[in-house]
């Protein structure tokens, strides 16, 4: 279980004052959890996802995972314990090859037919991308779908997607679909994804609206989501389509 308790950040502004960007959130997120968190560009959403992975220091409050106090615990010791996180933007790696990436993942020396399954369920034909480096040679769409390969195959007990559609073709979303799904069906891991997309808060158990640092709203997909695609909720969508 994660628990966010009495969180805010803030930032210096060129004004060189204080601006804050997450305002005392207070929130529980239970295990075996499908959570979708939504709302205007700029809320904190980003913030708030670098906050629980510890990239962010928070101003105040604390986080708790699993009833250990990790408000000041490295990204690597967050790890450790079983968070994983997917940047909007994927970090390249020169010099290290996908299958070796997957595998540093995983954690042991996994075969290469389960390398390549991990690959072929983010849309990629894994005898094309197997033996490529994680550099500048890739798409962003295709370092993305890497990237949560690499989630799949770390099999935390968090994992936090931020907005994982970026980039991503229609196809390859519509496999990523599935691919959370199956994640969250499949074991008892819980999954936070950043997203404005319908398609991806109609399959989460619970939807969260961030907007100007705080929680404007929080409940059930069949509460929340019609309110938000009837506009009332502050958040943009995109289309079906990423």
């Amino acid at each position: 279980m994660l628990e966010l308790q009495n969180l805010s950040f803030q930032v210096s502004d060129d004004a060189d004052s204080r601006k804050e960007i997450i305002k005392n959130i207070n929130l529980t997120f239970e295990d075996h959890t499908f959570i979708a968190l939504t709302g205007p560009n700029g809320g904190g959403k980003s913030t708030l996802a670098k906050l629980i992975m510890g990239i962010e220091q928070p101003t105040s409050g604390r986080i708790l995972f699993n009833g250990t106090d990790i408000t000041h615990m490295s990204i690597t010791e967050r790890a450790k314990l079983g968070i994983s996180f997917a940047f909007q933007q994927p970090v390249r790696f020169k010099g290290i090859k996908v299958k070796d990436l997957i595998t540093l993942a995983a954690g042991n020396n996994i075969k290469l037919a389960s390398a390549c399954d991990y690959l072929s369920k983010v849309g990629l034909c894994a005898r094309d991308y197997i033996n490529r480096e994680v550099d500048a040679s890739l798409s962003g769409g295709e370092l993305k779908r890497i990237e949560i390969a690499t989630i799949i195959a770390r099999n935390t007990p968090l994992a936090v997607f931020d907005e994982p559609e970026a980039g991503i073709d229609l196809w390859s979303f519509n496999n990523l679909i599935k691919v959370f799904e199956e994640m969250h069906n499949s074991s008892d891991n819980s999954l936070i994804i950043i997203s404005h997309q319908e398609r991806i808060l109609n399959i989460a158990d619970e939807i969260i609206v961030l907007a100007g640092g705080t929680v404007q709203a929080r409940g059930r997909r069949a509460d929340i989501l019609p309110e938000l695609l009837n506009g009332t909720g502050g958040c943009k969508f995109y289309n079906q389509e990423p």
